[in-house]
């Protein structure tokens, strides 16, 4: 198992953590100097917050742990490609790698929909590395959606009986 592939593993179980509360099964841990320093899952639903992504959450820990707001140094692991939320603070956070897991084609913006994370114009770009246990991460969000589908199917049966 490579070290990425082993980091996108401790994304994956913050991941389940999310998925576990009912939340989008998406999960994020930033990694400095080969240590985890912040970890971090979906919350929005829970937190009734909109910038409760795993990203974001991840980010703030960070910070605090580093004791600044740039990450130089430091790699993110994201189960799925970052929002354009996300893609924007991890410009703004310096950090210079970022790892994903799978590609989010209605809404990411490092390659799917924009790339922020190679935008030129602005004053910091982030290496990316796509498809890390991409299959495990894709399925993860199928079998939540999926699951998601069916409860909605089996409430909208049991209104139809009452």
């Amino acid at each position: 198992m490579t070290t990425d592939e082993k980091y996108m593993g401790a994304a994956i179980r913050e991941a389940k953590k999310a998925g576990a509360i009912g939340e989008v099964p998406i999960g994020c841990v930033i990694v400095y100097e080969d240590k985890i320093i912040a970890r971090g899952y979906n919350r929005r639903t829970i937190d009734q917050n909109v910038l409760s992504h795993a990203e974001i959450n991840s980010i703030r820990k960070a910070c605090k742990k580093m004791g600044d707001w740039r990450l130089e140094g430091c790699t993110m692991y994201v189960t799925l490609e970052p929002c354009p939320m996300c893609a924007g603070a991890i410009v703004q956070a310096r950090i210079p790698r970022v790892v994903i897991g799978c590609m989010n084609p209605k809404a990411g913006c490092a390659g799917s929909v924009l790339d922020m994370l190679h935008e030129e114009g602005f004053n910091h770009q982030a290496e990316t590395e796509i498809g890390v246990r991409g299959e495990e991460c894709s399925q993860m969000m199928k079998d939540f959606f999926k699951e998601l589908r069916e409860k909605k199917k089996q409430k909208m049966v049991e209104l139809k009986e009452d």
